[in-house]
């Protein structure tokens, strides 16, 4: 382990949670080099939807390795780039009838924010783009202006500008119309803010602390946004390709979203990606006015299209929606007894246990979390101060995996709560 504290940098995170030196992994397991197994609730926070190592994926990625293909090409025209977006169109924008340009801006999801944020500017001819209260976009500089936390806004070093922040509906504002209050800010022409270009929305706040809005809200969102002229953004880079029972999070809403930004798990097997879809009238782009080296990943095109696959030929959201139903009967039955303060909410397979009744600071959620690796499952925690943890296990996880992560949470609150 002294390697990695005499040479990376402090700003490393997740290992500081999960001290060990890991080798392989396979399926919904991490194995560390001592031979070990963890079961994964975390999935690469949410970039291992389809498990760790997916033996389909990794066939479709030999194949191609072994062909010679193209692993680097700008956003030149490859057979690895036309076939996934011919699938992706006719598999997953058709039959739900969304007719989306598709943007590849750059490996990460921060870089489909940003694109996002300019691209509503450039069409719009305004500046501003209202936020949430809890949300999280990513790191660069303008997605960071969208994210909340202070604790990372604070590391930027630069004024952030450009956002103006928007009550979410939890808990001061669970029971405020935060809506009509958006409305009341566009309207009054005493509020100091202008109309913004966009709103940029999770349909599931999930470093928030897996908060998730009811169809009325966001049904009510699209409607201010198409009265006012404002551009709608969902960002879907953690709860989208399947997440929450459906291939976009939006979905069971009925609305159609201006622009919606993907990544972490529409690479496939982890590899990085990023999609920015948006509705054909606002590609207004010229060329190369958002550029960037590693847009065209040739090897996440082939996983990203396999990906489909195993998406389609699993039935894979029939079963996201089915486990859905054994985590929450297993938090009522086996978690909420330990102590009646515990609150949980979620949607498909992200679901929070929340702490911080119990302790706001969020050591007391800490100490399970800790609990938890030390008895072989790896879980994060998210929301204020840290408080909640975090259920986000691939979604080819089987029921029976599933039940022996809940129970090892059961059993680690059990201990630390006493």
């Amino acid at each position: 382990m002294s390697i990695f504290d005499q040479v990376e940098s402090e700003v490393r995170s997740y290992c500081r949670s999960f001290p060990v030196v890991f080798d392989r992994s396979e399926g919904c397991y991490m194995y560390d080099e001592n031979g070990r197994g963890y079961l994964d609730f975390f999935s690469g926070a949410g970039a291992l939807n389809y498990g760790h190592n997916n033996p389909y994926i990794i066939e479709k990625m030999t194949e191609y390795l072994a062909h010679g293909g193209i692993l680097h090409a700008l956003d030149m025209n490859t057979v690895a780039k036309r076939k996934f977006l011919e699938d992706f169109n006719e598999r997953i924008l058709k039959p739900r009838g969304l007719d989306y340009k598709i943007m590849f801006p750059a490996p990460t999801g921060t870089n489909a924010v940003e694109s996002a944020f300019k691209l509503a500017r450039k069409v719009k001819g305004r500046q501003t783009i209202f936020a949430f209260q809890g949300a999280f976009h990513g790191m660069s500089l303008g997605a960071l202006a969208a994210t909340s936390h202070a604790y990372p806004r604070a590391a930027s070093g630069t004024p952030l500008y450009g956002i103006t922040f928007m009550p979410y509906p939890f808990g001061f504002n669970k029971s405020f119309d935060t809506i009509g209050y958006i409305e009341n800010v566009i309207e009054d022409d005493h509020s100091g803010s202008e109309v913004p270009a966009a709103i940029v929305a999770e349909t599931v706040q999930a470093e928030g602390g897996i908060i998730p809005v009811d169809v009325q809200w966001l049904q009510r969102l699209r409607k201010l946004c198409d009265k006012h002229g404002i551009l709608l953004i969902i960002d879907d880079i953690q709860i989208g390709c399947g997440r929450t029972g459906e291939f976009f999070s939006f979905e069971k809403a009925g609305i159609v979203p201006d622009m919606v930004t993907l990544s972490k798990s529409i690479g496939g097997i982890g590899l990085p990606m990023s999609l920015l879809l948006m509705k054909p009238e606002l590609d207004i782009w010229g060329p190369a006015e958002h550029n960037g080296t590693f847009r065209g990943n040739q090897l996440a095109f082939v996983a990203a299209d396999a990906a489909l696959d195993v998406l389609e030929d699993t039935k894979l959201l029939d079963h996201v929606k089915e486990m859905e139903q054994v985590v929450i009967k297993y938090i009522e039955e086996n978690i909420l007894p330990v102590d009646r303060r515990i609150e949980y909410r979620g949607r498909g397979l992200i679901y929070g246990i929340d702490f911080t009744a119990l302790d706001p600071s969020g050591a007391l959620a800490g100490k399970i979390s800790k609990k938890c690796f030390e008895n072989g499952l790896i879980i994060e925690r998210s929301g204020r101060n840290d408080t909640v943890l975090k259920i986000l296990p691939p979604l080819v996880i089987t029921e029976e995996e599933l039940k022996s992560g809940l129970k090892i949470i059961a059993d680690s609150a059990k201990e630390i709560i006493g």
